[in-house]
């Protein structure tokens, strides 16, 4: 059996600082324990071999500081690998991080920004727009005035979806490009149903808008506070 790439400071149980004296003795007493007239076991056979193999490399002077050396090299040589490899991981980290900062900051640059400008040209005047035509619904510039606001929102709509589709959303904002998405369906839904009531004049259409304008605002909210855990 080959016991060349065996610890033999281990096999003899001694410190790697041991004297030759130490070597020596240490020898002694593992041979004299495992000798095959004490033991005569192919555990024990092997055993005496193994410490055969180590003395013959550590009672040596000369042979001992070869081991040692070999030894020492090893080290160097196993320590250096690890730490190339800790270097090419953290290498690729690095860029893997570049990346996907840059690919988010696109995003937000490209995406996220106009799209959320967008929607707050729909969702802000609701409320005053609403105030306004309650002074008198049948009052035609009033209702006139109602219905150009709608229409923005459509135009407003329609680029904030476009301008959502435009890039793909980076893994990191996921939730948040989910919520923004949720956000948009939403106010498609609420102006639908807001421009129903322009026609039927039935409130509970302007009401439905309104809580779906709600529902947006929320989502819009939530998709913030997300994107900027992320950053």
């Amino acid at each position: 059996m080959d016991y060349s790439q065996a610890d033999h400071y281990q096999t003899l149980g001694i410190a790697n600082g041991a004297t030759q004296a130490q070597v020596k003795q240490a020898y002694r007493q593992l041979a004299k324990q495992f000798h095959p007239d004490s033991q005569n076991t192919d555990a024990a056979h092997d055993k005496i071999a193994q410490v055969n193999a180590a003395y013959e490399v550590l009672g040596d002077v000369n042979a001992r500081q070869r081991y040692d050396d070999s030894r020492r090299a090893q080290v160097k040589a196993t320590a250096n690998a690890r730490a190339a490899r800790s270097a090419t991981a953290t290498a690729q980290y690095r860029k893997r991080r570049t990346e996907k900062d840059t690919t988010i900051e696109a995003w937000l640059r490209g995406v996220f920004n106009p799209t959320d400008r967008l929607i707050g040209k729909i969702i802000k005047p609701l409320k005053a727009e609403v105030r306004a035509l309650s002074a008198d619904p049948f009052d035609d510039e009033l209702m006139e005035a109602f219905q150009t606001y709608i229409e923005s929102c459509r135009e407003s709509l329609e680029k904030a979806q476009a301008k959502f589709k435009s890039m793909p959303n980076p893994a990191g904002v996921a939730s948040g490009a989910a919520n923004l998405y949720y956000c948009l369906n939403q106010l498609e839904d609420g102006i639908e149903e807001i421009e129903r009531f322009t026609y039927t004049y039935d409130d509970s259409y302007l009401h439905t808008g309104q809580e779906l304008f709600r529902i947006s605002a929320g989502l819009r909210k939530d998709a913030k506070a997300e994107i900027k855990a992320v950053l």
